[in-house]
């Protein structure tokens, strides 16, 4: 511990505490700004100037772009850190619950770079989704150097990422109750203090740097009629359909991804920027538009304020769709929400275009439904209701817009949990062997302890089945656990602690292995409680037959203890 993080230890604890909450918000919006900015750089000083070039330009020109940015952040990832690829937020929450709060510092870096060459470099993905696992990354690196031990940074994660989403879209209440609800997943937490404190720090961050305007404007509705209340639901309920849909296309181009190996998968995001590059020359070639590479937002401005003809909203709300479903969905670096607003507006505006005669739609009746369509879109694929309300709420400042904003809420709400399991980022932690309940465990601890060991077990468990030197010294260089389970014509014979292994390299002899405590799936996690006070080094075997289908720890049971204790603190 450096002497400054000393003497900042030395300070009253609700003083550290304020300080310390302090710094997380202003490090995480500044960190926020910084990607805005770099991503808005890149994008202008290529596409948009290349735009008022001839076309003999453009194509080429935009097509090398692409191809270089989507190689470029694909060998980050791919070569690097592979869990900087997507959004961000399903990791950031994993990390949270997973880990206490601690990110990588190879994680944010990795991030921040691939996040500016796909997001700036076109393909169809948003800022906020990094923007928001960078900056709670970047305050959990903070809370180290200033001597917060590792077991205690879920409070540096959370108030980082409530400043970078406060940061990215200007909207600090939409930040702190997207953060409580689904990152810390408690409207009530202990730690909402910190949140709020964070947010409003990273909102005056990016009002200082950029201005006080929302990442977009959104035009202000004042003739809507009682005609267009009618168009309410039906708006919502196609948006949701839309994000429904994304969220369904996406999750199972993922998969596919991650089984196809006839390309390296470092190579694979370029598969998602030529299908951006496809659909957005033949919607820039019709229009002059660039909607479809990028954020989108100057043609989501246009589709709310009635600039944009409905056909060629309806050619956006296709292009966009594919195009966003095969970034993400090809392993890009960038997230969700920017491209999930864009298709809400257009599938609101697109039904109001066919609805207008009807109901007789006013303009501001049409812009009215497009709102809603952002709202419920986003709505449907996060489940985060307050999140969805408040940040269009935000961006308009219209108290007439709430009544509908819940309604559309209401509506995508009901149709997601009808027809999809769980919301996106949940289901991308799943899809990666991640599942919730092995670590969020419930709020009282005598349940939890009832609980099957299968809540906490690691069901992944690197198992050394040769004990020869080289095979041992490969296991060893690729790992960092300290003990192994190990096989012998695949039943477990005992457990292999590290430091053995490199004496055993050394001398180039067989090491000795230890007995291996082994528990049962019938075992509850209070008897494995007691199994582990008494095992090698804290680490038992889950058999199944003689063969080792997982491992718990210490650090496993914790980490949840941690995680009960934190919910009762107050």
């Amino acid at each position: 511990m450096s002497a400054f993080a000393r003497q900042f230890q030395r300070l009253p604890e609700s003083s550290r505490s304020i300080l310390l909450t302090g710094i997380y918000g202003l490090a995480g919006g500044l960190a926020a700004v910084a990607f805005e900015l770099g991503i808005n750089w890149i994008y202008l000083s290529t596409f948009v100037a290349l735009s008022h070039r001839a076309l003999v330009v453009f194509l080429p020109s935009t097509l090398a772009l692409i191809v270089l940015c989507s190689l470029g952040g694909g060998f980050l990832m791919g070569r690097v850190d592979p869990s900087a690829a997507g959004s961000g937020i399903p990791q950031l929450k994993f990390a949270f619950w997973q880990d206490f709060g601690f990110v990588r510092l190879k994680t944010v870096v990795v991030k921040f770079v691939a996040g500016l060459l796909h997001v700036g470099g076109g393909m169809s993905l948003g800022r906020e989704g990094p923007s928001i696992h960078i900056a709670g990354g970047v305050a959990s690196q903070l809370s180290s150097a200033l001597g917060v031990p590792k077991q205690r940074r879920r409070r540096p994660a959370a108030a980082g990422a409530a400043a970078g989403l406060a940061a990215a879209f200007n909207t600090p209440l939409a930040a702190i109750t997207f953060v409580l609800e689904e990152i810390v997943q408690d409207l009530n937490s202990p730690l909402i203090g910190s949140v709020i404190l964070a947010s409003v720090l990273g909102a005056f961050t990016v009002h200082a740097i950029i201005g006080s305007n929302p990442a977009f404007v959104l035009p202000q509705v004042e003739g809507a009629t009682w005609r267009a209340y009618l168009g309410v639901p039906l708006a919502s309920a196609f948006a949701s359909l839309v994000g429904i849909g994304f969220q369904r296309a996406t999750l199972g181009l993922r998969a596919f991804s991650r089984s196809w190996k006839t390309l390296p998968g470092w190579m694979h995001p370029l598969l998602g920027g030529l299908t951006v590059w496809s659909l957005g020359i033949l919607v820039f070639v019709w229009s002059g538009r660039l909607g479809v590479f990028g954020l989108g937002y100057d043609d989501l401005s246009a589709i709310l304020q009635g600039r944009i003809p409905w056909l060629l909203i309806v050619a956006f709300l296709f292009a966009k769709w594919i195009s966003t479903v095969a970034c993400y969905g090809w392993g890009g670096c960038g997230g969700i929400f920017a491209p999930l607003l864009f298709l809400g507006a257009a599938a609101g505006a697109t039904l109001s275009g066919a609805l207008g005669h009807i109901l007789a739609l006013t303009r501001d009746g049409q812009t009215l439904l497009a709102i809603i369509g952002m709202s419920a879109c986003l709505n449907a694929v996060v489940r985060a209701p307050f999140t969805s309300i408040l940040i269009v709420f935000e961006m308009t400042h219209q108290f007439t817009l709430v009544p509908a904003l819940m309604l559309g809420a209401l509506v995508s709400e009901t149709l997601s949990r009808r027809l999809t399991k769980e919301n996106f980022y949940d289901a991308v932690l799943a899809q990666d062997g991640n599942v919730l309940v092995h670590i969020i465990p419930p709020r009282d601890l005598r349940s939890w302890q009832a609980y099957p060991v299968s809540a906490i077990a690691n069901f992944r468990p690197v198992v050394i089945d040769n004990l020869a030197p080289e095979n041992m010294r490969t296991v060893l260089e690729q790992n960092q656990f300290k003990r192994f389970p190990v096989t012998e014509n695949e039943s477990l014979i005992g457990c292999l602690e590290r430091k053995e292994a490199e004496r055993a390299i050394a001398e180039m002899r067989r090491p000795v292995l230890e007995k291996a405590a082994i528990c049962r799936r019938s075992f509850t996690i209070g008897e494995v409680a007691r199994l582990l006070l008494e095992a090698p080094g804290g680490f038992a075997v889950l058999e199944a037959g003689d063969k080792p289908a997982g491992i718990v720890t210490l650090h496993d049971l914790l980490r949840a203890q941690e995680t009960l204790a934190s919910r009762s603190t107050h």
